[in-house]
């Protein structure tokens, strides 16, 4: 399944500016309510903190297949922008994993049947 994604300036911009935000020590989560019959979108955004360009684009990856594997336990209808913090770096990628479920399950942007 392909993940929707948010590529444009302007989508990123607004589920910044207009989102919730829940965090923790390796990932931010932005998201916003969107048309509910849509399919959720997603955007990802590595800082230059976390390293070069290979561990930024590294990190981004990992995101993506995150959420594609989990894709069909989040909720439609939403915007989402996930931001990797520097913290990001220590962990690996099971304990990445858990830390997205773990801020998805808290924002309630993970459908009832699902358990973390």
């Amino acid at each position: 399944m392909r993940i929707h994604r948010l590529k444009k300036s302007k989508d990123f911009g607004l589920t910044l500016k207009r989102g919730r935000s829940i965090a923790d020590s390796s990932l931010v989560i932005y998201y916003t309510k969107n048309d509910e019959s849509l399919p959720f979108r997603v955007g990802f955004s590595v800082g230059k903190k976390v390293g070069k360009a290979v561990e930024r684009n590294y990190y981004k990856r990992i995101l993506r297949e995150m959420v594609r594997n989990h894709s069909p336990w989040i909720k439609n209808g939403y915007d989402l922008v996930i931001i990797a913090r520097v913290g990001i770096r220590k962990n690996g990628y099971h304990e990445i994993e858990k830390s997205l479920l773990k801020l998805l399950k808290k924002a309630s942007l993970l459908k009832g049947d699902f358990m973390v």
